[in-house]
């Protein structure tokens, strides 16, 4: 088989490229992502075996699947391809959002609404980043000031590193459009190389404070650097994608 073929000259790949191509490539081969992530799987016990999808029975949740097998069932497409790929970059933060995945469906069972700490996990598996950035970078994202985040202080975003870590949004971003905005999980106490250090964002996933919501969103091709449209001013009079912030606030803050 052979996956959508990928950009891996973007820049929110680069924490994935050099595995995602070799992965890539072996899956066109092996005809399987599941074969493929395996073989690129390393030798330790954070990292879960990526197996075919039919080894999830009919009827059991996939989350439970994970935490009780801690095989990943994964399908032969571009979404579960990135799945992989996050799971081979950052396992315990992976492997801490289906342990809390897991406790909240042996608790409440599978509903058709997940509950507040559920849909928060799922949100940032599925669609978040993190950013480590300056203070007024960080204000100016809370405040939705994107004048002041993309113009005003567009060169401060040289010392500012944003991880898109949702595999879904890393999916979108294999067709790139203006509207795609990230989930970014507001834990900027952590800086610097500690920011995308995998042991701490797994501690920094907190069930209370994951429940209060705790993520602002940036459309992400609005990042100076990550598009060429957006070096001029005008990209950003958009406000059906740079919206401002809602009069009640941020939710969850």
């Amino acid at each position: 088989m052979t996956l959508p073929a990928v950009d891996w000259a973007q820049p929110w790949l680069a924490p994935y490229r050099a595995r995602g191509r070799a992965v890539a490539q072996a899956a066109s081969v092996h005809g399987s992502v599941a074969e493929a992530l395996q073989g690129a799987r390393p030798a330790h016990a954070s990292v879960p075996d990526f197996v075919q999808q039919h080894a999830l029975p009919a009827g059991q949740a996939y989350e439970a699947h994970i935490f009780q097998t801690r095989t990943v069932p994964t399908r032969d497409n571009l979404h579960d391809f990135f799945n992989g790929l996050v799971w081979l970059a950052f396992p315990l933060a992976k492997r801490r959002l289906n342990e809390l995945q897991a406790g909240e469906i042996a608790r409440h069972g599978v509903a058709a609404v997940r509950g507040p700490l559920r849909d928060a996990l799922t949100l940032f598996d599925e669609n978040g980043a993190v950013l480590d950035a300056p203070p007024a970078l960080w204000q100016a994202l809370v405040a939705r000031d994107w004048h002041t985040l993309f113009v005003e202080r567009r060169e401060w975003w040289a010392q500012a590193r944003l991880l898109v870590f949702g595999h879904a949004l890393l999916e979108k971003l294999a067709a790139p459009r203006k509207p795609i905005t990230a989930h970014v999980l507001l834990a900027h106490e952590a800086a610097g190389a500690v920011a995308f250090d995998d042991a701490r964002m797994a501690q920094a996933l907190d069930p209370a404070r994951l429940e209060r919501k705790p993520f602002v969103p940036l459309p992400l091709l609005g990042v100076p650097g990550w598009w060429p449209g957006n070096e001029a001013a005008s990209f950003y009079d958009d406000p059906q994608v740079f919206r401002p912030l809602p009069e009640r606030g941020i939710h969850g803050r």
